[in-house]
C-alpha cells in the first residue's frame, strides 16, 4: 500500500513538474504598449520617431530577414533618416524557433541601413513571444533594453 501511494505521489510530482512544458509564455500587451513601455524615461535622449506596420513587403528592410512565422509587427524609427533609430518589436506565432530567429535577426539586421550613418548598437531580446530589436546609439540602446527586460 505504502508503495502504491509513493508511485502515485511521484507520477503526480512528475505531471506538476512538467505542466506546461514546451508551451510559449505570451506577452499579454498590444505592441504600441511595448514601445510605450520601453520608451518610458528615455524621450530626453530619443529623436521624434514614427511608427510604421511590418508587412511582408517590408520586413526585410527593418530586421534584415526575408520572411517570419508572425502575427503583427510595428516599427518605430527616427523621423529623420540622418539619425540612425530603430526599434522593432514583432509578435511570433505559436511554434517558432525564437533562439534561432533572434540569432538570424542578429546576423542579418543592417545598423547602416540609414547609407550615411550607423547605429552604434544592435541588441536583439525577446520577451514571451516579442521578439525586440534595437539599433540606435549605445547609452539609448542599453535604456530601452532594461525597459524591455523589465516588462
Amino acid at each position: 500500500m505504502k508503495k502504491l501511494f509513493s508511485l502515485c505521489l511521484m507520477i503526480g510530482l512528475c505531471l506538476v513538474v512538467l505542466t506546461g512544458c514546451g508551451k510559449v509564455e505570451t506577452l499579454d500587451m498590444k505592441l504600441t504598449e511595448v514601445l510605450d513601455k520601453v520608451y518610458a524615461g528615455v524621450e530626453e535622449d530619443m529623436p521624434k520617431v514614427m511608427n510604421m506596420e511590418i508587412t511582408d513587403e517590408n520586413i526585410a528592410y527593418y530586421l534584415g530577414i526575408e520572411s517570419l512565422d508572425y502575427k503583427e509587427g510595428i516599427a518605430s524609427e527616427a523621423m529623420n533618416s540622418s539619425i540612425p533609430h530603430s526599434v522593432v518589436v514583432v509578435r511570433v506565432n505559436d511554434g517558432v524557433d525564437i533562439e534561432q530567429i533572434k540569432q538570424e535577426i542578429k546576423e542579418k539586421a543592417n545598423p547602416r541601413k540609414w547609407i550615411c550613418v550607423e547605429a552604434e548598437s544592435v541588441i536583439v531580446e525577446s520577451k514571451g513571444d516579442v521578439i525586440i530589436l534595437i539599433m540606435t546609439n549605445t547609452d539609448l540602446a542599453e535604456k530601452v533594453q532594461t525597459n524591455f527586460n523589465n516588462l
